[in-house]
Formats: structure tokens, sequence, C-alpha cells
């Protein structure tokens, strides 16, 4: 069997955090096996479906770099599929007209709800040998109903929550079509499923009520079932449903707020999937390493705090031209000033072991590429007399050096013992004159990079 999986998004709003995941996991099964990941666009809700969300869901796939090996299908494209298959239904007789208007179903539940029965269709419109059907309503379209068996059961081994039975006397007659013709959401995953021949459906548990009726009319098509595997949903750190205030936002939100694509899928694969102890790991080994039984049948927990963990780790690993790259766009929009100050490569290399995101590690950037504004409060406190005398003769003798850290670092050695200070006594009125700021990376890196004429021009104005 070739594994066939995919991604079955609805367009109605942003790839979020769960969507992401799903695909993640349906697109490293495929992977692992050889197999084919197919991305197809659910856009049969046309008052909700928009074409700025199917944008945002194509973008964050890209982003992820979750390449589709067929798609994306868009449902509304093989409006004429479902039709023909929905005829053929109904010659064989597995699906039925009900001309039951929406007020006589509402009428319908709301006596049912007051016996205490589960509201549900009655089968008024169900043909049945020897049942006279009610006279058609002049004028009334039907909706199309499948006929759901009325004995038995639906059962399936779920590869995520284990055996699932669902009696069918607990599921009516699912409207597959609307009085317009449109197929019904239900209707047309069966058919998409079937005909793009899906051999694993990974999804999210919230899809688990809708299975044994597409599993039923899977059946009634002759079709092959599919294994199922529904993943638990993703929930706040205080234990509630993900919402916006946990981090709940487009997927597309991550890359602006500075977090790099190869650290999200490492996060979402640790959540609800694990492999021993193993927390950071590529993409190249998830997908070696990715099955349905290592899946967890409990929620999983969204931690910000571990993903901006594992986004420090993965900044610490990119290349700095990468960086670099990703870093520009925030300095422009800060104003950075470029001429005569070090390469931005170089300041990333020194100050990227410290960020959490590349919004951060562009925040730190600034450091060398504006005009140093010191507090004259602290420019007080340590530009001393004595800071002063020690600040000259650091300046006359950085004239002559070899300008490096080593050099810069042995200058300062020397400084200090001269004047009788402590480290800080020299580093931080050091600090203060060149960037403005009291805390920075190590001084004598800094002050390597910056570059002699900026550092002795910045020191020379508080001598």
């Amino acid at each position: 069997m070739t594994v066939r999986t995919r991604f079955a998004p609805s367009p109605t709003g942003y790839l979020h955090l769960g969507g992401a995941r799903t695909a993640l996991f349906a697109w490293a099964y495929a992977r692992r096996f050889g197999g084919t990941f197919i991305l197809r666009i659910e856009d049969t809700d046309l008052e909700r479906s928009t074409p700025e969300a199917v944008q945002a869901i194509l973008d964050g796939m890209q982003w992820l770099g979750l390449s589709h090996d067929e798609g994306p299908f868009y449902q509304m494209k093989r409006m004429d599929r479902y039709r023909e298959v929905i005829a053929h239904m109904l010659v064989e007789g597995t699906a039925y007209h009900c001309y039951c208007s929406p007020e006589e179903v509402e009428a319908m539940r709301e006596r049912q709800r007051a016996a205490g029965e589960k509201p549900r269709y009655d089968g008024t419109w169900r043909p049945e040998s020897g049942k006279i059907l009610p006279p058609v309503p002049e004028g009334r379209k039907p909706v199309v109903r499948f006929k759901n068996p009325l004995d038995g059961e639906v059962s399936w081994e779920d590869a995520v929550k284990g055996r699932i039975t669902i009696s069918n006397r607990e599921l009516d007659d699912l409207v597959i079509a609307r009085p317009d013709g449109t197929p019904t959401y239900n209707f047309c995953v069966v058919v998409d499923d079937w005909d793009m021949q899906i051999t694993h459906v990974i999804r999210g548990d919230d899809h688990v009520n809708n299975t044994p009726r597409q599993i039923n009319i899977l059946k009634a098509l002759g079709g092959q079932l599919p294994i199922y595997g529904h993943v638990p949903m993703i929930l706040g750190a205080d234990g509630d449903k993900l919402s916006k205030r946990h981090g709940a936002v487009s997927v597309m939100e991550y890359p602006a707020q500075g977090y790099l694509p190869e650290a999200m899928l490492n996060y979402l694969a640790r959540l609800g999937w694990s492999h021993g102890d193993d927390e950071i790991f590529s993409m190249e080994q998830f997908c070696g390493w990715f099955d349905l039984d290592h899946l967890t049948k409990s929620p999983a927990q969204f931690n910000p705090e571990k993903l901006a963990w594992l986004n420090n780790h993965y900044i610490k690993q990119a290349d700095n031209q990468r960086l670099a790259e990703l870093s520009m766009p925030e300095l422009e929009r800060d104003g950075a000033m470029f001429e005569g100050a070090p390469p931005l490569v170089d300041v990333i290399a020194l100050l990227k072991d410290r960020a959490n995101t590349v919004n951060e590690l562009a925040d730190a950037a600034m450091l060398f590429y504006r005009e140093p504004k010191p507090d004259p409060t602290l420019l007080a406190q340590h530009l001393t007399d004595a800071a002063r005398a020690a600040l000259a003769q650091f300046a006359e003798a950085a004239v002559s050096i070899d300008w490096s850290k080593e050099s810069i670092a042995a200058l300062m050695k020397q400084v200090l013992a001269d004047h009788q200070m402590k480290m800080p006594q020299l580093a931080m009125p050091l600090r203060l004159a060149v960037t403005g700021q009291l805390q920075t990376p190590s001084v004598d890196a800094v002050l390597a990079l910056f570059g002699r004429k900026a550092v002795l021009e910045r020191i020379r104005r508080y001598l």
C-alpha cells in the first residue's frame, strides 16, 4: 500500500497552530513511508471562505516548508463530480429527496426535545418498502439525504484513540446536498478521500463525531476505508482551550515576531508526540521517527517559554547571513544608520547567542546602528574624574594598537593596572561613551566591532 495523506483546511480563517500541527503530522507520515501528501482546500462554505484565508493557508504551509505532492485541490472546482456521485446514489437508493422545510425540521426536533428524546430527523421522506410518502409540496426544492443504516453500529480502530464504536441509531439521515444542489461538508470529504485514494486521515479530534457518518457514506459508495487517527486538541498552559491570549494566532504571526520555521516545526512535533526523551531534532530525523503509535491520547499544552527556548537554540545554529537578512527589515523600520557601521553579519555573530527571537536580535543590533544617547544621570554616576583619566589613557594608546578584541582587552588590563581600578570602573564609562548603554556583550568585543575611528570619536566627546 502506498501511503497517501492529506491536509484539508477550510479557508474560513487563518492557519493556526492546531492546523499546522495536523499538517505536519500528515506530511511527516507520508514522508516516513515514501508516500504522497495532498493539500486540499475545503471551500464549500461560501459565506465564510475568503481568498485571503486561502492565501494565509498557502503562506503558512510555505513558511513551514510543508510542501505538498498533489494539489492544492479546491472543492468548489469539483462540484460536477459531487453532483455525479449524488445522482448515482439517488438511483442506487442510498440517498433520497427530502421536502421538509427548515421550519418543519426544527418543529420536529422541538417535539423530540420536549419528549426527552435526542433531536434528529424522523425519516418523514425516507423511502421504505410499502411506505407511502407525503405529497410533494408545490414549488419547494428538496435537500438530498443519505440513507443511513437503521441498525447495527459503526466501528473503527482509531490510530490514536483506539477502538471507537457508535450505534447507527445515534445517527440520522444526514443532508448531503442543499436545496440549491450544493453538497455539504461531510459528503464532499468522503468523495474527496475516495477519489484521492487517501489511506490515512490524520486530523483533530473535533472531527470524531463526523467519522461514523463519513464511514457509512464511504461504505455505501463501495470505497476502501482509510485508517483514521484523531489527534487531541492543543490547550493553553492553564488547561483551557487554546485562544488568542495563549498564542492561537495565525501561524504567519510567528515569522513576524521573529521565530524560525525550524523551531516552530520542532515545537509542534513534540505537541502530542514523542520519541523517547528527544527534544531537539531536525525534520529529517522527525520524518524517520514519526509514527501514529506514539501520538498521545491526552491534549497537549502550548508553552510559549519552550517555543522561545527552541527558537534560541535554532538562532544559535543559524547562518549569520540568513539572520542578517531576516533582521534587516526590523532594523530599517527602527531607523538604523549603516554608513560607517560594522557589517551586520559580524554584529549578528556577536549577539545571536542571547536572542530568543530574530526581533530581539534586531533590537540588540541597533546598538551599532544609532547615535548613542547616554542618560545624563548615568554619565554623572560613572564618568568621574578618575574614569576620565583612565579613558584618556585608553584613547591615547588605542591610536596605535592592533585593533582586535585581544589587543583591546590587553590595553584595558594595562589601564586598570596603571590606575588601580577594577574592571567595572573602566568598562561602564567605556560602554556609556561608545554605546550609550550600561549592558552590552563583552566590552572588548563590542569596541572591536565598532572600529577604532568610531570608538575614539565617541570617547573624546567626554574628555
